[in-house]
C-alpha cells in the first residue's frame, strides 16, 4: 500500500495495480471517529475516474464525514466482480486504520453514481460484506445488468463487456452480477433515486424488493441529478438518519 499525503486528502493505493486503479481519495473525518462515505463512480463499468466525484467528496467531508472517494478496475483490464471486490477492499483498507482516517468503522454508506450504483448495491446484499455498512444510496444506479442487457444499445454492450460474456455463455456470471438475486431481509437500507424520463428509469432498481426508490421529474442522469439541490438535499437527509 503506498500513501501520498496531499493539501486536504490522502492517495490511497489499496492493491497492487497502477494508481490510477484500485485506489481511493481519502478525506480523514475533522476529529475522533468520524461515520463515513465512500463514493463510487460511474461510467459505464469502463470509464470514469474519482475525479468526477471530487466536488461531493468534499462536501462531505466538509460535513464532517471521513469521506473515500474510490477508483475501481474498469471492465476493460478486468472482468466482474473485480469491480465489486475493489469496493470492498477499499473499504476493508479504511476499516483496518481508522485512527490514520479518523473513521468509524463501525457507521457508514457506500453512495454509488450510475454503474457506480450497480457496485454500491452488489456490496450491500453480499453476504460476506464487510461490518458497519448502515446504507447504499445509488443516483440512476444501473441496479440490474440483466435489464440493461435487455435494453440493448450502450447498455447492453457495457453490462457484456462486465461480465465478459453473453448471458446465454455465462449465466452464473450475470447471476453473480444481479443484486437482487442475492437480496434478503438482513441486507443494508437503500435509497435509489431516478429521474423519470432519463435512459436508467426507476425500472432498473424495482427488481431490488429492498430498495426505497424515489424518483424525480426530468432526464437528468447521475451525477446531474445529484447535481439538483432537492436530490442532494434528500440524499444528505438520509445519510444522516442511516447513521445516527
Amino acid at each position: 500500500m503506498r500513501v501520498v499525503a496531499l493539501a486536504a486528502f490522502l492517495v490511497i493505493v489499496f492493491a497492487p495495480a497502477a494508481l490510477a486503479e484500485s485506489s481511493m481519495d481519502a478525506y480523514p473525518g475533522p476529529s475522533g471517529r468520524r461515520p463515513g462515505v465512500f463514493l463510487v463512480h460511474g461510467g459505464w463499468w469502463s470509464q470514469g475516474d474519482k475525479s468526477d466525484l471530487t466536488p461531493i467528496a468534499r462536501r462531505y467531508a466538509a460535513l464532517g464525514y471521513a469521506v473515500f472517494n474510490v477508483n475501481y478496475r474498469l471492465s476493460g483490464s478486468a472482468r466482474w466482480p473485480a469491480q465489486r471486490d475493489d469496493v470492498i477492499d477499499a473499504i476493508d483498507e479504511a476499516r483496518a486504520h481508522p485512527a490514520r482516517y479518523r473513521f468509524d468503522p463501525s457507521r457508514y454508506v457506500v453512495i454509488g453514481f450510475s454503474a457506480g450504483g450497480h457496485l454500491a448495491a452488489a456490496v450491500g446484499v453480499l453476504n460476506a460484506r464487510p461490518a458497519g455498512l448502515r446504507g447504499i444510496v445509488g443516483l440512476s444506479p444501473v441496479t440490474s445488468p440483466d435489464l440493461a442487457y435487455r435494453t440493448g444499445g450502450r447498455l447492453r454492450t457495457a453490462a457484456i463487456a462486465l461480465a465478459g460474456c453473453t448471458p446465454a455463455v455465462c449465466p452464473s456470471t450475470w447471476r453473480s452480477m444481479e443484486p437482487a438475486e442475492h437480496a434478503g431481509e438482513g441486507d443494508a437500507p437503500a435509497l435509489m433515486l431516478h429521474s423519470a424520463h432519463e435512459f436508467v428509469p426507476a425500472d432498473f432498481s424495482r427488481p431490488l424488493i429492498t430498495a426505497e426508490i424515489r424518483v424525480f421529474s426530468g432526464q437528468a442522469h447521475s451525477t446531474r441529478l445529484y447535481a439538483q439541490p432537492r436530490v442532494a438535499r434528500t440524499v444528505e437527509h438520509w445519510i444522516a438518519a442511516v447513521l445516527n
